[in-house]
C-alpha cells in the first residue's frame, strides 16, 4: 500500500534484503517494480548496510528495510542516505511491534511503515490484517482511498483500489490486545536474555546479535548450526517445538527463481541453511525457558 501510494510502479526499483519472508518481495512485484536484493549481514541476519549504498541507481525509488525476527535495522542513517538520493524509506515491521531504534519505535524510522496482524505476530488478530503507519497525512489518505476501492467519497473511485479495510471486529480484538503489547514484549524479551546466558557456550550454536542501540521486539529467536535438521530433530524427539523459517531463499524460490536464480547471495543462503528458532513467546515461563536450554544444550552436544 505505501509503495502503491508513492506511485512506485513499473520501471522503478525498491532496495529489500535478501533474507527476509517472500512476502517482503512480492510487495514490490506486485506494483509492477524491480525488487533489488541486498544480502544480509552475517551478525544480525538483516540487511547489510555496508553493501545497500552500492545498490542504489538512478531507477532506485524506495528502501525498504526489514526489522527481521523482530530486530530493528538502525534506520538514522539510512533516513540520510534516502535523502540524499530523494528516495522514500518504507519499514516492514511486520514483526517488529514494540521494538526500538535508540528509543524510538519501530514503524516511527521511515517515512511508512507496515505491520502485519497475523494471528502469530506479537499483536496478533483472530484473522488476517494489518496496518501502514505513517506522519504524511498525504501519504496516509492516499492509503486510506487506496484501501477503499480508491475512493474517498462514496461511488467516486479516484483510482484502481481494492478493498483492504481491517475488518472492525479485528480492530476491536486488537484494541484490547495492544494494551497489553508492552508487557507481553517484555516477556519476550526476558526469555531472550534467558537463552542468551544459558546457551552461550553450546558449542556449535550461533546466537542472535541485535546492532548497537536497537531494542528487539523478540518476534523470534533464531540460533544458527551448521547441522540444523539434525538439530531440529533432536529438539523434537524431547518435545521441543523449534520451528523453521524461511529455509528457502527468496531468489531461489519459484516464484523469483527466473530472475534472480542465477545470482549468489551467499549470507542469505549459508543463514536459510542453518537457522533454527526456538520457542518464545509470553506464554513461556523463566523456567520453561531454563528447561528449553537445557535440552538444546543436550541436543547440540549430542551432535559433536
Amino acid at each position: 500500500m505505501p509503495l502503491r501510494a508513492y506511485g512506485i510502479g513499473p520501471g522503478d526499483e525498491v532496495i529489500v534484503p535478501a533474507n527476509t519472508f517472500i512476502a517482503t518481495w512480492l510487495a514490490v512485484a506486485q506494483t509492477g517494480a524491480q525488487v533489488v536484493p541486498v544480502d544480509a549481514d552475517p551478525a544480525t541476519m538483516n540487511i547489510d548496510l555496508d553493501f545497500l549504498a552500492a545498490a542504489i541507481t538512478p531507477r532506485t525509488k524506495a528502501i525498504m528495510p526489514v526489522h527481521l525476527y523482530g530486530a530493528p535495522v538502525p534506520c538514522t542513517g539510512l533516513r540520510a542516505l534516502a535523502a540524499q538520493h530523494g528516495l522514500v524509506l518504507i519499514e516492514d515491521a511486520a514483526q517488529a511491534h514494540g521494538a526500538g531504534d535508540n528509543g524510538k519505535r519501530a514503524g516511527a524510522l521511515g517515512h511508512a511503515a507496515g505491520f502485519s496482524f497475523y494471528p502469530g505476530k506479537n499483536l496478533g488478530a483472530f484473522g488476517d490484517g494489518g496496518a501502514v503507519v505513517t506522519d504524511d497525512a498525504d501519504l496516509a489518505d492516499k492509503v486510506r482511498m487506496l484501501g477503499n476501492y480508491g475512493s474517498r467519497v462514496k461511488y467516486q473511485h479516484d483510482s484502481a483500489g481494492g478493498n483492504s479495510r481491517l475488518d472492525p471486529l479485528q480492530a476491536a480484538f486488537l484494541s484490547v490486545k495492544l494494551k497489553h503489547l508492552d508487557s507481553w514484549t517484555a516477556q519476550r524479551c526476558a526469555i531472550a536474555a534467558i537463552y542468551d546466558t544459558a546457551l552461550a557456550d553450546v558449542p556449535g550454536l550461533r546466537l542472535p546479535e541485535l546492532s548497537a542501540g536497537t531494542q528487539s521486539a523478540w518476534h523470534l529467536y533464531v540460533v544458527r548450526h551448521p547441522r540444523r535438521d539434525a538439530l531440529h530433530a533432536a529438539l523434537a524427539a524431547q518435545g521441543v517445538q523449534a520451528a523453521l523459517h524461511y529455509p528457502v531463499p527468496n531468489h531461489k524460490s519459484g516464484a523469483f527463481a527466473a530472475t534472480f536464480g542465477a545470482l549468489s547471495f551467499p549470507v542469505t543462503e549459508a543463514i536459510c541453511a542453518s537457522c533454527l528458532s526456538l520457542p518464545i513467546g509470553p506464554h513461556l515461563s523463566a523456567d520453561d525457558a531454563q528447561a528449553i536450554a537445557g535440552l538444546v544444550d543436550v541436543a547440540a552436544r549430542s551432535l559433536l
